[in-house]
């Protein structure tokens, strides 16, 4: 071990030993209650020393009890080498009166098991995850670097919160579209969303968050989707499924590997998805919104790759289709079934995302 790699632990090692003399001196305040908390839970490293000085200390109680050494004896005798003399009193042990004098000194044993209690109760709350909220607004995807080395990119108009413990990593994604490069780390991932829980067994993958049912799609290693304790699916690399809220009804299909982390890009990939769900992404992305008009244009499976903040590229592509009606109203890109768009006569252009009026002829 280098010296680099054992200054961390001498450095914790030094203040677990102060926080716990602090402690048997006399009852903290409320600030140093806050402080020593605060220092408990912010590694580790911390909570193992501390309770490494509590067994040391305990340890050392019992055989000062044990042994009846001369303490005083023993800090002043001098250092042989690098050998230090245990001097041990060679007085018979106390009796009588003495023996009860020697008898209230020694911490009773409730009191053991109450410090012990302490402990556990404090590795317990230490161990709670303390969460994280992440939070984007429509047309600002961002990339988040957690704690433990995982990369989060969240999508526009989603939100998360992130839990990092001891023992487990957990995070929920309240709404939109995540993707995860998930850092190597011995405690598991999981990711909580609409019922679901996608845990992590080293991968990258993502979560969309759709009308009506979730996408999960693994770009990189193996995910295992569950709701509860029934394991609804185990993904692998190149495989997505679609997951109904409600039945949790699994359906699966293969894709691009690419695919359902191509939004990091900027770029929109779909095929034979649901005009809806396309819509839905792009307008993550953008401020101005895709507005479908109609059921039938709804539920119009598309295939394609775009750019998502080109919503002149998405008008063409659209227009493309001989049923669809596409134009801009109310600061709206609307699109439906000929002739069932709901356009204004002279309503505004959409070029790569600017609003531009058209003059009248």
């Amino acid at each position: 071990m280098t010296r680099r790699e054992r200054a961390p632990t001498t450095t914790a090692t030094r203040e677990a030993a102060h926080w716990h003399a602090l402690q048997r001196e006399s009852a903290l305040s409320a600030d140093q209650r806050a402080r020593f908390m605060a220092w408990l839970t912010a590694s580790p490293v911390h909570l193992r020393e501390y309770l490494a000085i509590g067994r040391t200390a305990s340890a050392l109680d019992e055989l000062l009890q044990s042994q009846a050494l001369d303490v005083e004896a023993l800090l002043r005798a001098p250092p042989r080498d690098n050998v230090v003399a245990l001097p041990v009193q060679r007085s018979p042990g106390p009796s009588g009166a003495k023996a009860q004098r020697a008898s209230a000194k020694r911490p009773p044993r409730k009191r053991l098991l109450a410090l012990a209690a302490c402990l556990a109760i404090m590795a317990i709350v230490a161990s709670r995850p303390q969460g994280t909220e992440f939070r984007t607004a429509r047309g600002q995807p961002a990339r988040f670097t957690l704690s433990d080395g995982t990369v989060m990119h969240l999508n526009g108009a989603s939100a998360a919160r992130v839990r990092m413990g001891w023992f487990r990593r957990d995070i929920v994604l309240h709404s939109g579209q995540a993707s995860f490069v998930v850092a190597t780390d011995r405690r598991p991932l999981q990711v909580r969303a609409a019922g679901l829980s996608v845990r992590d067994i080293g991968t990258t993958f993502d979560v969309d968050l759709l009308q009506g049912h979730a996408r999960i799609g693994v770009e990189h290693g193996q995910v295992q989707i569950a709701s509860g304790t029934q394991v609804l699916a185990d993904l692998r690399a190149g495989q997505s499924v679609r997951v109904d809220y409600g039945t949790y009804r699994v359906t699966h299909n293969e894709q691009d590997p690419q695919a359902s982390i191509a939004w990091w890009q900027g770029r929109i990939v779909f095929r034979d998805q649901a005009l809806s769900e396309v819509a839905e992404r792009f307008n993550r992305i953008n401020t101005l919104q895709v507005r479908i008009d109609d059921v039938w244009t709804a539920a119009l499976p598309l295939t394609g790759n775009l750019r998502g903040v080109d919503l002149a590229s998405l008008r063409a592509f659209l227009q493309q289709h001989r049923e669809l009606s596409v134009c801009t109203a109310n600061g709206e890109l609307h699109v439906g079934r000929k002739p069932d768009a709901h356009c204004e006569q002279h309503a505004p252009t959409v070029e790569s995302g600017d609003v531009r009026k058209n003059s009248r002829k």
